[in-house]
């Protein structure tokens, strides 16, 4: 099948460029392009050409040729021949017109589109600047702060926003086939090339002062600059001149650290979801919700389910404590609302989806039931209890424990089949990762309907074996256990902070832990404290934190000291004093870190833990450890996960780091096989 087809009617021609799914410009489609520039302009009785797409308009380039040398026809040579045709072109669009398809529309002499259009430059995503003149002509279509705001962020923006810009000469609400023969008919003369245009006057110092904005959002990531430097190209020099200059930048950054860690995570997201368990099954339908527990979590849970369509009826202790889980619900709705992420027959719509109530005979016709209660394992298996008396003996039952074995929260509950856990993260009703837990006894069934569940929340599932704490708390587990040696050893709380902040992650340990609660940790090992190896070494100075209230943010201190209302951290030598005083009775001998040396340490027994998990099946792969981190505890996006750096540092580094870190805390650590 040609990807691309040239269709002569009655002076106007069609080119149609259908390539499933998403019309990327890969080389067969550029090929075709091509092909039908040279076919239209061969043809003496085609005065116009309408450019038009199948399911979608071109929602980007090929990522899958970033890796590997380009080939001709390189995808800018193909839109420069396109602009410099005698021919009157018209981009009729529909669906995403992203990266490479924005830039093949900007080539067009007119552009009309559908009001759902979406469109945008992504390429930043990818650790990229545009690459066949897309930083050059949009300021030249738009102006130039929406460049730079397109550019650097990689947000869509949808057709009317567009229009208003100037970027469509038109909106289609009918049919788009009809609208685009009316207008062909109606257009006059082609206005001037947009690679010609002039750009609108700006201030002297609208660069430099972007700068600092651009950096504060980039959060360490290096493309957001390389964007706003090319758009900066396209107010200095004529079109011939920056379209090489990007073009050359875009090959350059393709090979670079950034951009290889963007694309694996970019190849990750579509892979986590498809796990090899799944192979052979399939989901059910569901459309009722309950969820036990009216809290923060479980209300969140409850709003990110009304909001993919979901009915939801939250069930509590009292009808006190359900009326408040409603209202909290209620509040979570008119916050989307407010901040215009749905409308208001959205909100309307959501409202009337939401009941809450005490009796669980409510629950008798439910699809999915997910415990939120508190982290107790009695109180779990109460509610499960009460679920199985209740519910279809098929209907799935789901816990949302962050490290309890949900072995032992079904205990006694009958077909063990239907049992999954399902681990959402805080707040649940923004948050992209969704932990699916596999007991031995899952179905395939039921966990195929548990990923399914996650997509239509429009979350990133990722599959989980049973261990304490599952994938991510486990490694987390492990995270905190050598921020907290090195604290004892000779770093400070913000030495740490900082120092991962520098590394990309949105906010060090122990700012963490202030900003979540020290008792949630505190209780936890409490709760391991029977089990814990007596070899291991302990670092018990959040223990003395707590003993003595400071709990975090909500309490006033922590790690850090908090002044009223305010939730800025601020050093506190109250603490310093405690980590000293304890040393000294240990007879530890202090000592500097650099920046380096923390960061390294933290990432080697995060790789460590990773390869552990994977070594004892936990995790079926790597990838799925590198989406739980980026997307349920912050690990920056543009290093492509714990894992993938690993890889990328290589097993040497990882393991001569490791045996510092042995040597630092001996007896402390399990290694595994990958860096023995």
């Amino acid at each position: 099948m040609n990807p691309v087809s040239y269709r002569p009617e009655a002076g106007i021609a069609w080119i149609t460029i259908d390539y499933p799914p998403v019309n990327a410009m890969s080389l067969a489609v550029r090929d075709g392009l091509l092909k039908a520039v040279r076919a239209a302009e061969a043809d003496n009785h085609t005065r116009g050409i309408i450019l038009c797409a199948g399911r979608t308009f071109v929602a980007g380039g090929d990522i899958s040729e970033f890796g590997h040398p380009p080939q001709e026809p390189h995808l800018p040579d193909v839109y420069n021949v396109l602009e410099a045709s005698q021919i009157t072109w018209l981009a009729a669009m529909h669906g995403t017109v992203l990266g490479g398809g924005l830039e093949l529309a900007m080539a067009c002499d007119f552009r009309i589109a559908d009001p759902n259009t979406r469109f945008g430059l992504p390429e930043v995503s990818l650790g990229l600047v545009p690459g066949a003149g897309g930083t050059q002509r949009i300021p030249r279509l738009v102006g130039v702060e929406l460049a730079v705001d397109l550019t650097t962020s990689g947000r869509m923006i949808k057709a009317p926003e567009f229009l208003q810009a100037g970027g469509l000469d038109r909106l289609v609400e009918g049919d788009l086939a009809t609208a685009a023969i009316e207008f062909m008919n109606t257009a006059g003369d082609a206005p001037q090339r947009v690679s010609e245009r002039q750009i609108a006057p700006i201030s002297d110092d609208y660069f430099t002062s972007q700068k600092p904005k651009v950096v504060k959002a980039a959060k360490g990531a290096a493309a957001p600059l390389h964007n706003l430097d090319a758009v900066q190209w396209a107010t200095q020099t004529p079109f011939n001149e920056g379209q090489p200059r990007e073009r050359a930048l875009h090959l350059q950054l393709r090979d670079s650290e950034q951009s290889v860690a963007l694309r694996h995570a970019f190849f990750a997201e579509r892979a986590v979801s498809k796990p090899k368990i799944l192979t052979g099954s399939n989901a059910r339908d569901f459309s009722h919700i309950t969820i036990v527990g009216g809290g923060l979590m479980g209300t969140g849970i409850a709003a990110a389910c009304l909001n993919a369509g979901l009915q939801v009826h939250i069930l509590e202790v009292d009808d006190a404590a359900a009326s408040a889980a409603q209202q909290r619900t209620g509040k979570l709705l008119e916050g989307a609302l407010q901040r215009g992420k749905i409308s208001q027959q959205q909100f309307d719509e959501q409202g009337a989806g939401l009941t809450s109530g005490t009796d669980y005979r409510a629950a008798a016709k439910t699809d999915i039931a997910i415990e939120a209660v508190v982290e107790d394992l009695q109180v779990k298996r109460k509610v499960f209890q009460s679920l199985a008396q209740h519910m279809s003996s098929e209907a799935i039952i789901a816990t949302n424990t962050s490290y309890i074995n949900p072995l032992e929260i079904s205990e006694g509950v009958s077909n063990p089949s239907r049992i999954v856990g399902l681990h959402f993260f805080s707040p649940a009703h923004i948050m992209k990762l969704l932990e699916i837990i596999n007991t031995p006894d899952t179905s395939g069934e039921v966990l195929a309907t548990a990923f399914a569940f996650a997509k239509k929340l429009r979350k990133i599932g990722a599959l989980s074996g049973i261990c304490d704490g599952f994938i991510g708390n486990r490694m987390l587990a492990a995270y905190r256990r050598q921020s907290d040696y090195l604290l004892a050893d000779g770093a400070t709380p913000q030495q740490i902070d900082s120092a991962i902040r520098d590394f990309g992650l949105p906010m060090g340990p122990y700012e963490l832990q202030d900003l979540t609660g020290l008792q949630i940790g505190w209780a936890n090992r409490k709760r391991l404290a029977p089990t814990r190896d007596p070899a291991q070494r302990y670092i018990p100075i959040a223990d003395k934190l707590c003993e003595q209230g400071r709990f975090g943010q909500r309490s006033g201190s922590g790690w850090y000291r908090y002044e009223s209302g305010s939730r800025t951290p601020i050093a506190d030598p109250a603490v310093d004093e405690i980590i000293t005083q304890w040393a000294d009775r240990q007879g530890t001998q202090r000592r500097e870190f650099s920046a380096q040396q923390i960061q390294q340490s933290l990432l080697a027994v995060l790789a460590n833990e990773g390869a552990c998990i994977l070594q004892e099946g936990i995790a079926e792969r790597a990838l799925d450890i590198d989406m739980v981190k980026i997307h349920g505890y912050g690990y920056p996006r543009w290093r492509g996960g714990p894992m993938h750096t690993a890889e990328q540092l290589g097993v040497d580094v990882i393991k001569a780091t490791l045996a510092e870190v042995t040597a630092q805390s001996p007896d402390s650590w399990t290694i595994a096989e990958i860096y023995q």
